[in-house]
């Protein structure tokens, strides 16, 4: 069985990235190793995001805002996939990553922007979960050594714009 190495980026890599992340590493059965990153990294783990993690019983230790230039070194393990998690990142020039990894965008709403009471914002992030969890089962699920680059490069692009349930039980379009 092969195995992927897969590199989640978006701005802040405070959130988004980092429960993609935690839920591959988990869901991937060893299958796949994830890794997360940020264009201009934070510094800092959004609290609401590990909280959501915690609750989904997923390991948090290890999990630490950093810059996408920890991944672009000659020393960074060589990427299969690289998926950006957030609109911002998608439309920033990208270090060129070695070995010429599948790229798509898989744009999601930003739950730290969400305002309102406590379990509001903690809603936007168990949603933003759920939205990543239901993507990268997609993703375990395609058939990735008889597909060719570019039917392959088309299925992680249509996962991207797969439709997400909204809390009220509506189809919404995340992109």
């Amino acid at each position: 069985m092969a195995h992927y190495n897969v590199l989640f980026l978006c701005t802040g890599n405070s959130a988004r990235s980092i429960i993609a992340e935690a839920l591959l590493n988990r869901m991937g059965n060893g299958r796949f190793t994830a890794y997360s990153a940020g264009s201009m990294a934070t510094g800092t783990v959004n609290p609401l995001a590990l909280q959501v993690l915690e609750r989904m019983d997923l390991p948090t230790e290890g999990l630490y805002s950093k810059n996408w230039d920890v991944f672009a070194g000659d020393d960074a393990p060589a990427m299969d996939f690289i998926f950006t998690v957030c609109d911002q990142a998608a439309a920033e020039p990208c270090p060129v990553w070695p070995g010429q990894p599948m790229t798509a965008h898989w744009g999601l709403p930003d739950p730290a922007a969400v305002e309102g009471t406590e379990e509001e914002r903690l809603r936007a992030f168990r949603d933003t979960a759920a939205a990543l969890r239901r993507r990268l089962g997609l993703l375990m699920n395609l058939p990735m050594e008889s597909l060719d680059r570019l039917r392959l490069a088309h299925a992680l692009e249509d996962i991207g714009h797969s439709q997400e349930t909204d809390h009220d039980g509506s189809d919404r379009a995340v992109d």
